[in-house]
């Protein structure tokens, strides 16, 4: 009797193991890379402007009352007291903005270094030698799925990777797939769906290692993830071995 009770508790060690581990070719980022291996980035990824984009624009120069006529501002009583506020630009569904005195200018699929090489040759007829500032205000990503914290995200800059956008929702949890995460991606209505390998060191040259903006980035569940209920993690692990120990037991006892 005494034999078989070790045998039930040896089984139950097992049940445990495998419950909770996972093989580490499931969860390593870049598996493939090696000891002092170098990867040139030749990436060319730079952000484009989009349908829907709100943009700032501030121009200035060495004589402000020459560029004021080129800044929008409204009044603002935030923060107490009335003071201006720069309003941003939208890109319209012509892929334009309405800029001071120039009028339309066209500045979707322009990078903002093209945007402000453009916005430059508009108004050199009107100031001299400008400084132009430009910035996405509504420079977001949605992270969704097998992560451990989920939602969307606002992203200073103009550049951001995958890898770093996991990083603001807390990293791929336990049961999410590496190999196989999906970004869905819009251009102008129409939705794009990539999927990259975040177990490979080739994630690095993937079209969508660079995130633009309002991406969606959706971590599939691997199998354990898949079949487990609403239940709380610890609780599946609990119910599944007292199951296991419960019909091992009674085998063994008979």
């Amino acid at each position: 009797m005494f034999q078989k009770f070790k045998l039930a508790l040896a089984l139950l060690v097992v049940a445990s193991s495998f419950l909770s581990c996972s093989s580490s070719k499931d969860v390593v980022y870049f598996q493939d890379a090696t000891q002092f291996e170098t990867l040139v980035d030749d990436n060319t990824f730079t952000t484009k402007f989009k349908v829907d984009d709100l943009v700032s624009i501030h121009i200035s120069t060495l004589d402000p009352e020459a560029s004021a006529p080129f800044n929008l501002y409204r009044a603002s009583d935030e923060g107490g007291g009335v003071r201006p506020e720069q309003v941003n630009y939208l890109v319209d569904k012509s892929g334009e903005i309405d800029f001071p005195v120039i009028g339309k200018v066209k500045i979707e699929g322009l990078s903002p270094s093209e945007t402000r090489d453009l916005l430059r040759e508009k108004l050199k007829d009107y100031l001299k030698d400008p400084i132009i500032n430009i910035r996405i205000r509504n420079f977001t990503v949605t992270i969704l799925g097998a992560v451990n914290r989920p939602g969307t995200y606002p992203i200073n800059g103009e550049q951001i990777t995958i890898m770093e956008a996991l990083g603001y929702a807390g990293d791929i949890n336990i049961k999410g797939r590496r190999d196989n995460v999906m970004v869905i991606r819009d251009f102008d209505g129409t939705k794009v769906y990539n999927r990259i390998n975040l177990n490979k060191k080739d994630a690095l040259k993937s079209p969508v290692y660079y995130l633009t903006q309002n991406d969606v980035v959706y971590v599939e569940p691997n199998k354990s993830g898949k079949t487990q209920s609403n239940l709380d993690q610890r609780a599946s692990i609990i119910v599944s071995i007292v199951s296991l120990v419960i019909t091992s037991t009674v085998v063994l006892l008979r």
